[in-house]
């Protein structure tokens, strides 16, 4: 495999890693911190960082569906059956948020309701997300089959996103459907069985729009033009998301608003716009890292992090949140934390290298005690 192409994947693992960090740092500081400290500079911005994760990891997921999508269409895959693989991959990531809220339940049996067995996390958006892009494709490639089904695909995922992005506002408000069980429309807006959205739960509005928007870049990325120009691309994607800020930062200034109800944490069109602007730098910069910077110079802790990220995810919960915590909950100060933070990084590298070292060897060892002794 040339570097170039090393290059390619490495940036997406070690995007990945850098979402795990944020996530670490958040949980970490939101778990432990108490008195004071919550009430600080160091929280708010910890906090702030915290914005990045979920999106990072719902846009990278619809790059690396481009790819894997890519991939089966040039192997001459029929789009049916194109449809089928990719659903299925995110039915199991869908049915194993399910069962990490199963998980999460028994652990904290005697304090946690039932009805966080129904809560939608960041895994069962993700799931549901594979899903949605894997009908959307289906249908993109049914109607397209030819040279022009990467163009067809992207600028396709790109409206799906944009629409998302713009239906939340009503969702979350004039739009809602009480109608529905609450457990289906948090599925919506996050209502959850609270009576109005809340907003640190992860419905298909708006965090969905980040993984089309994934599916978008990733098609761009494959498009013969972008791969002929190689990191002139990513320069372009960066100076591109530059530019999407500050549009968005101008629209939102603009004294005209579109909804009667404007939540711009939560539901505008133009933070949305605004944190893809962001993705496509941190995309630019990784892929600049990984190419010509350090990012592949030797042992990289953030592309190790991003091999293992859904293990690495699962576990730390219960050694910040959970009753496993390292520390206190709410109850030391920010230089305690922050070594707490460094363990928990420590550890979580540590897992992931034993992850990846040992991934597959189940079946040989399976297969090694299956193995007839042979006669002396």
């Amino acid at each position: 495999m040339t570097p170039s192409a090393q290059s390619r994947l490495a940036y997406i693992d070690w995007m990945r890693g850098l979402a795990c960090v944020l996530m670490f740092q958040t949980h970490c500081y939101d778990s432990w911190l108490g008195g004071d400290a919550r009430k600080s500079n160091f929280f708010m911005w910890s906090q702030l960082g915290g914005t990045f994760p979920a999106p990072l990891f719902l846009f990278l997921a619809g790059v690396s569906f481009a790819l894997v999508t890519d991939k089966l269409r040039q192997k001459g895959v029929p789009a049916g059956q194109v449809a089928r693989t990719t659903i299925r991959r995110g039915a199991e990531i869908f049915a194993l948020g399910l069962l990490f809220r199963l998980q999460e339940f028994l652990i904290a049996w005697g304090w946690s309701p039932w009805t966080d067995l129904l809560r939608v996390d960041v895994l069962n958006t993700i799931g549901l997300s594979m899903m949605l892009m894997g009908v959307v494709c289906w249908i993109v490639l049914l109607s397209n089959p030819g040279s022009n089904a990467r163009l067809a695909l992207g600028v396709t995922a790109a409206g799906v996103s944009l629409m998302i992005s713009l239906l939340t506002p009503l969702l979350w408000t004039s739009w809602r459907a009480p109608w529905l069980p609450w457990p289906l429309e948090s599925y919506i807006n996050g209502v959850h069985n609270l009576g109005e959205p809340q907003s640190w739960l992860f419905p298909i509005f708006p965090w969905t729009a980040f993984a089309f928007m994934g599916l978008a870049a990733g098609f761009f990325l494959l498009s013969d033009e972008a791969r002929k120009r190689g990191a002139v691309t990513f320069v372009a994607v960066g100076a591109g998301g530059i530019a999407l800020i500050y549009l968005a930062r101008w629209l939102d200034a603009r004294p005209t608003q579109l909804y009667a109800t404007y939540d711009f944490w939560h539901t505008s069109p133009n933070f949305f716009l605004i944190r893809v602007g962001f993705l496509l730098v941190i995309l630019a910069v990784a892929y600049l890292w990984c190419r010509w910077g350090p990012g592949q110079w030797g042992f990289s802790p953030l592309i190790q992090l991003g091999q293992a990220s859904l293990v690495v995810y699962w576990v730390h919960i219960e050694f910040v949140y959970g009753r496993l915590s390292i520390l206190p909950k709410r109850a030391v100060n920010i230089r305690t934390a922050s070594f707490g933070l460094l363990a928990i990084f420590l550890s979580m590298v540590l897992l992931s290298v034993l992850r990846t070292r040992l991934k597959g060897r189940g079946a040989e060892a399976w297969a090694w005690f299956q193995k007839p002794a042979k006669a002396s």
